[in-house]
């Protein structure tokens, strides 16, 4: 049987069991890291791993707030983009207000909590790879595969500030001392793609394709996250790129012909944390939690909770757009409006009392809406009907929905007494991922009909009617019609713009939007054209504007203020900053 991997408990134990088992744990030992007699033993080199795979729910490093850098991305990837509003009311985190009308400062505390928190976790990679070779006791195969677990995390954290800055250091083991804080100064004007690849081909020649303790990536996890380094650079200036479409397409292909994954027949099971770890799981981020002991949950999706009487007691932030509930109304033959879908709004009850009478929405919608949005009217998981305003921190200011996809069931809820904490998995890569990336290689060589074929994997899920949400009678809770592109694809601007909207469906309020219209290199246009109608609906939006610099972040102030090396930063600020 598969066990989950305990990450920080595991950690804890491990280091103190080997301390108190030494005959001189009474010396004491320098502050603020563990001594290589530690580490360079088989269970303290296997505690260091734990510590690394620690981090990858964003929390952990020392003075960052949990949500500064959850792995979910909501703020960094979601509330930036035409998914969602921050949520809450005006006055509560008005720096995450500025993230949404991007006034990006280098001074955001956002920022800095995410930058530290990546290189906080590249940090104990490199700690692994660096005390690795000196440990004895450990067979070749073991070692090896550490060293594949350490590169992928390094990879994985990497990859994660190249999406959010572009500009970065890549610190590796090498470069990497602990008693030398000067050696990670290093410049941020090197293009790091090919060494976070580096580290994920290795991992993809040396992982298994099975691993034991579920959270361990395996050789298809390195594959997939390698053809995801290719599909974020296929679309440099806007303009394709052949070679990185053909290299994600050959790993794409190795994965999907493997026949190690498959869909789930309810799209919800992929968020919900009663069907973790499942067929359609590539990698994800486990949480863990006991009735004692919150630290090993989603806290990073603390703030996301109802507010004040709904699920978790709290916070109301993060609240989905009108314009990505609008994304989900279909045709007569339930297919999107791609061109047309913000034209007319769907019916929400905004203005309303909780008391009022609201009718529903009754056009044709895409049914995964309701498994991504909480609507007035309709059942939100076992919670009972979505009441409207009564979980609406301030309607007035971020309008009438919730998110959904991060909140557990009334079961999974408060089983450690914190009520916005779960075990809920964060599913960073799904088959559905490695589907449409495919998808969009297929366009990009003119395999039109492959890519529509790979489209309607997706959407043949989606339109399974035994993954409706439903009501208690057993009818679903709105008009749902959804159904397959039957029509030869022969137009390769709509084929592109199908799966791009696909994407868009499958995938919203999970953290990825923001970085996939940066990747196609169509952000500037998308996002100012969802402002000129979210300005009138969302008054603080008003003057706000996407430039070309907003495609990556600012570097934040206190990394570049603390990379001065003789008297010179070695990191310098993004463009426009």
């Amino acid at each position: 049987m598969k066990t989950t991997l305990r990450i920080k408990s595991s950690l804890m134990l491990g280091l103190i069991t080997l301390l108190a088992c030494n005959e001189e744990f009474l010396e004491k030992l320098p502050q603020g890291q563990y001594s290589p007699q530690v580490l360079q033993t088989p269970q303290g080199i296997e505690g260091a791993l734990i510590g690394a795979y620690a981090l990858l729910d964003g929390i952990g490093t020392a003075g960052v707030t949990s949500w500064h850098a959850p792995a979910s991305n909501w703020i960094f990837g979601s509330v930036v983009s035409d998914d969602a509003y921050k949520g809450s009311d005006a006055g509560d985190q008005p720096e995450q207000t500025f993230m949404e009308r991007y006034v990006w400062l280098p001074t955001n505390v956002h920022l800095y909590g995410k930058w530290r928190t990546i290189y906080d976790g590249i940090s104990r990679s490199n700690d692994v790879l660096r005390n690795l070779p000196m440990v004895d006791e450990i067979n070749s195969d073991r070692r090896l595969q550490i060293e594949a677990e350490a590169r992928f995390l390094r990879a994985h954290y990497h990859f994660e500030g190249k999406q959010m800055w572009n500009n970065i250091s890549f610190i590796d083991e090498q470069t990497w001392n602990p008693d030398d804080p000067s050696s990670v100064l290093l410049p941020n004007t090197d293009d790091i793609w090919p060494s976070i690849q580096a580290d994920f081909e290795f991992a993809a020649q040396h992982l298994p394709n099975e691993q034991s303790d579920l959270g361990r990536p395996t050789r298809y996890a390195a594959m997939a996250y390698l053809a995801k380094c290719h599909m974020f650079q296929s679309f440099p200036n806007g303009n394709r790129d052949l070679d990185h479409i053909n290299s994600a397409k050959n790993l794409l292909d190795q994965i999907i012909q493997s026949g190690r994954y498959k869909l789930v027949d309810n799209f919800h099971d992929n968020f919900a944390a009663e069907s973790r770890n499942n067929e359609e799981s590539v990698f994800e981020i486990q949480y863990s939690l006991t009735a004692a002991d919150a630290s090993g949950g989603n806290l990073g999706d603390g703030l996301t909770y109802m507010y004040p009487n709904g699920p978790g007691g709290c916070c109301g932030f993060f609240q989905p757009s009108q314009n990505l509930v609008n994304a989900y109304k279909t045709d007569e033959n339930g297919l999107p409006f791609i061109y047309t879908f913000n034209e007319e709004d769907v019916k929400n009850d905004e203005g309303l009392l909780s008391s009022e009478p609201f009718e529903p929405y009754e056009g044709n919608l895409d049914p995964r809406l309701d498994w991504t949005v909480g609507r007035r009217g309709i059942p939100y998981l076992d919670w009972g009907d979505h009441p409207g305003r009564f979980w609406i921190r301030d309607q007035s200011y971020a309008g009438p929905y919730s998110s959904k996809k991060q909140i557990v069931s009334r079961a999974e809820s408060g089983k450690s007494g914190n009520m916005r904490a779960s075990a809920n998995n964060y599913r960073l890569i799904r088959f559905s991922h490695v589907l449409l990336w495919a998808a969009e290689c297929e366009v990009e060589l003119g395999n039109l009909e492959k890519a529509r074929e790979y489209v309607n994997i997706v959407r043949t899920r989606a339109k399974n009617p035994s993954g409706y949400v439903l009501r208690e009678d057993g009818s679903p809770a709105a008009n749902y019609i959804i159904d397959l592109y039957t029509e030869t694809w022969t137009d390769t601007e709509f084929a592109r713009d199908a799966v791009r909207f696909e994407n868009r469906l499958e995938f919203a309020m999970e953290g990825h939007r923001f970085f996939d219209l940066v990747r196609w290199g169509v952000s500037v246009e998308v996002l100012n054209n969802y402002l000129v109608k979210e300005r009138q609906l969302r008054t603080y939006l008003s003057g706000a504007a996407f430039e070309e610099k907003n495609q990556y972040y600012p570097i934040p102030e206190q990394a570049i203020v603390y990379s001065s090396k003789e008297g010179n930063a070695t990191i310098v600020q993004n463009p426009g900053y």
